[in-house]
């Protein structure tokens, strides 16, 4: 069976810096993986190139057992490998909780019931129901990072790309967070 993502010699550069240099990694589904570097040192730049968001300078990615070249490959791959990015505020753009948790499932044609039903069982699964009708830019750090992982995962990703997971948590929600990631 074939990676869920395979990268093979990739680099990225901005202007003369060099950000990603000559990374190669597979990554097969229900596989745990972690890159630990210093800020700056290019994950984000890594993870944003996996889905397609930025593209490589030099190198391939092959997602899903398919060469991946042009923005029109990567639709797949962005409704398969769902990716929380590092700042919550670049991923969080609803008024309130369900509204953002409701987008993806709407726009990938679920049906307005189909999709209340997921944000029901997805608050439910997260510890979440009470955030609800809160407004999304009004959440702490921590409750919009467990937020924006809960919107991906209404998704149903074969593959979950966290940027910094833990990044403004406390060290409640970081076991919390931990607990959910290990469930899931």
């Amino acid at each position: 069976m074939d990676p869920a993502i395979s990268i093979k010699g990739l680099t990225k550069q901005f202007g003369p810096r060099t950000v990603v240099d000559k990374v190669t990694f597979s990554a097969n589904i229900g596989e745990v993986l972690g890159f630990l570097d210093p800020n700056g040192a290019g994950k984000s730049t890594l993870l944003h190139i996996m889905v397609g968001l930025l593209k490589p300078t030099t190198g391939t990615v092959e997602a899903f057992g398919q060469k991946r070249l042009g923005e029109k490959n990567f639709h797949d791959v962005r409704r398969r490998a769902g990716l929380v990015f590092q700042d919550p505020d670049d991923q969080l753009f609803c008024p309130t909780v369900q509204e953002d948790i409701a987008f993806g499932p709407l726009n990938i044609g679920k049906s307005k019931s189909e999709t209340a039903a997921i944000v029901e069982q997805v608050l439910e699964h997260f510890g979440l129901m009470h955030l609800k009708e809160r407004i999304t830019h009004k959440l702490s750090g921590g409750e919009k990072r467990l937020v924006t992982l809960a919107a991906v995962m209404a998704m149903e990703p074969e593959v979950l790309l966290l940027d910094e997971p833990f990044a403004g948590m406390n060290h409640d929600e970081t076991m919390h967070m931990v607990d959910l990631v290990r469930r899931l």
